[in-house]
């Protein structure tokens, strides 16, 4: 968001305006670190002498409401580094940025909220920009605290951060409160947790998650998917271990560049190993295991291989973000003159996916260097524009919608990545398509060519889910947890009226069900009422309640979820309805 935007001077004068209320709300317990205004609204980060929680909001929106109601002028006001110290001479918050902004021989300015003049007025340090009066401010809301380091950096002190937006009208704030309620229903942690699908232990270790039966289940069932897919399309697919030497790393690179993202080495036998980052490089050592003919090519080699990287503990969120995850990797090698067609296959394995999957809120971004900094990348100049040109002829005819984006490419080759947009607004990137002119290089790959001469391949590294991790995260979020019938944990619950008279049909019909799909049963002593809604929140799909007239017609009251109604059919009628919704054998995905 632009400094001049008028939205932006409104949020930013707000966050002012908080920071005065807190003040007189809890004189002498508030120390104010930063500010900045961001995307959905503005956040504080401070150093609290007291508890805070929302609870508190409506007493600290009042107050807000008061000083903006004394329609206060906004000034701007520049002053000399030793004023700026003598001023907030009592936190080392501002100092630091104030030493800072002197090391760069940076213009210091304060902004005061009244009459600079009246030493009662309330003041901080600001680049601003801002709005005239607190006036202007009308329809903003408080919205939610969490915890946040000094800097982002971990080693550095702990604050209290809080969250708040300001819009122009109210029509707009109450439509993002709206939007916001929505996301919070459908946040992928708190499904997560309701269904239980995946769980995240401290003893076990923050950002790495544990896959619980039902979330497991789904898991299962898109990597069969996906490695019946990619055979389809002649992929072969190889297993790599989770460590690896550090001679691996060194040829590859990794330890000079991505060394900061890397867990500490390991030593073993005079050996140091370490948790790999990504699978690419022993991908690279299985091509390189025997020479390679043009003929071989494309060789393609698909791999689930799970890799450790080092996240800030702050940056961790759910499965969004996480230290340990599995990847939907590949690596194809292929001639310069195959790398469109290889390109065009991938594309149309990224749409059968999507469209399988049913998943909608995705968006194309060609991914292209920087024309202004070429020393960024590695490889010839030429090849890079040639490569660029073909991806994105290949996007054209194959009516993609995409954007491009100038130095979203990666050091080593442009990309094309398929952006998702969660339930808050957050965009990250779930699927990519990867040109790498670095790993052939310093592996030293070849093949020999027609005439005899040893050429270098082109890879393509590949991941259409990218990690199971955030994938799992953006389709529970989309599907709010009422997945398809060919992902969910539990396709069919079983509820036998009463255990004494109906048990014994029901288990012999979950041992028939239970060949083809997912079923279970419950005989709790619950009420059939009661079990019939603890089935629907967990969102299963089908629900069968066995009686005394289903054991005599031999017919199933089936109650359909997705419809929204409820229907009478024979037992092999529903098994068929089964396989039709799915168009898949469910034996191969019975676990």
């Amino acid at each position: 968001m632009e400094k001049q935007n008028y939205l932006y001077r409104l949020r930013h004068t707000t966050e002012h305006i908080f920071n005065q209320a807190l003040e007189e709300l809890y004189p002498g317990l508030v120390k104010r670190a930063i500010g900045p205004v961001i995307d959905t609204g503005w956040y504080f980060d401070g150093k609290l002498d007291f508890q805070i929680s929302p609870s508190d909001f409506e007493a600290i929106e009042a107050k807000m409401r008061e000083i903006i109601n004394k329609d206060l002028p906004i000034v701007r006001v520049e002053v000399t580094y030793e004023q700026a110290k003598q001023m907030f001479a009592n936190n080392e918050f501002k100092l630091e940025l104030i030493d800072e902004l002197e090391k760069s021989g940076s213009q210091i300015t304060v902004y005061y909220t009244g009459d600079p003049s009246d030493k009662s007025s309330f003041y901080d340090l600001c680049a601003g920009g801002h709005v005239d009066r607190t006036s202007e401010v009308k329809y903003f809301k408080l919205l939610s605290i969490a915890g946040a380091y000094w800097r982002g950096d971990s080693n550095r002190e702990m604050l209290t951060r809080i969250y708040g937006t300001t819009f122009e009208t109210e029509e707009k704030l109450n439509e993002f409160l709206r939007m916001r309620a929505e996301a919070e229903k459908r946040n992928h942690r708190k499904i997560g947790k309701d269904l239980e699908l995946f769980a995240i232990f401290p003893e076990i270790g923050q950002g790495l998650p544990v896959w619980l039966p039902k979330g497991y289940v789904i898991r299962r069932t898109l990597e069969d998917y996906m490695i019946r897919l990619e055979r389809s399309y002649g992929y072969q697919h190889i297993l790599t271990p989770h460590i690896n030497n550090e001679i691996l790393f060194k040829t590859s690179g990794h330890l000079d560049f991505y060394r900061e993202s890397m867990y500490a080495p390991i030593k073993i036998d005079d050996e140091t190993y370490y948790l790999k980052p990504m699978n690419c490089p022993a991908g690279m050592m299985v091509y390189k295991m025997k020479i390679r003919s043009y003929r071989d090519l494309p060789i393609k080699l698909g791999e689930l291989g799970t890799v450790y990287r080092y996240e800030q503990s702050g940056e961790l969120q759910g499965l969004q973000r996480v230290r340990g995850f599995t990847q939907n990797d590949a690596h194809i090698f292929c001639t310069p003159e195959q790398i469109e067609e290889q390109f065009v296959e991938v594309i149309n394995m990224l749409i059968k996916f999507y469209k399988d999957i049913g998943f909608t809120n995705y968006k194309y971004r060609l991914s292209l260097s920087d024309p202004n900094n070429k020393q960024k990348y590695v490889g010839k100049r030429e090849d890079w524009i040639a490569v660029e040109d073909t991806l994105r002829d290949v996007l054209k005819k194959q009516n993609i919608d995409f954007y491009e984006a100038e130095g979203e490419a990666a050091f080593y080759g442009p990309k094309l990545d398929v952006q998702a947009v969660n339930v808050f607004g957050k965009e990250d990137t779930i699927s990519t398509i990867q040109i790498d002119f670095n790993l052939p290089e310093k592996f030293d790959l070849t093949y020999v060519d027609k005439d005899g001469s040893k050429k270098r391949p082109f890879v393509i590294h590949r991941a259409l889910i990218g990690s199971f991790e955030r994938f799992f995260a953006f389709l529970i979020e989309f599907y709010e947890g009422d997945f398809p019938v060919w992902l969910a944990p539990i396709q069919v619950r079983l509820i036998p009226v009463s255990n004494d008279k109906h048990l014994k049909h029901t288990k012999d019909l979950y041992k028939r069900f239970l060949k083809h799909f997912r079923v279970d049963y419950d005989d709790s002593d619950e009420t059939v009422g009661n079990r019939i809604r603890k089935a629907e929140e967990e969102k299963i799909p089908f629900i069968l309640v066995i009686g005394d007239k289903e054991i005599e017609s031999n017919m199933l009251i089936v109650r359909d979820r997705k419809n929204k109604t409820q229907y009478e059919m024979s037992e092999s009628n529903f098994l068929n309805k089964l396989i039709d919704l799915n168009n898949v054998d469910y034996s191969y995905f019975a676990l």
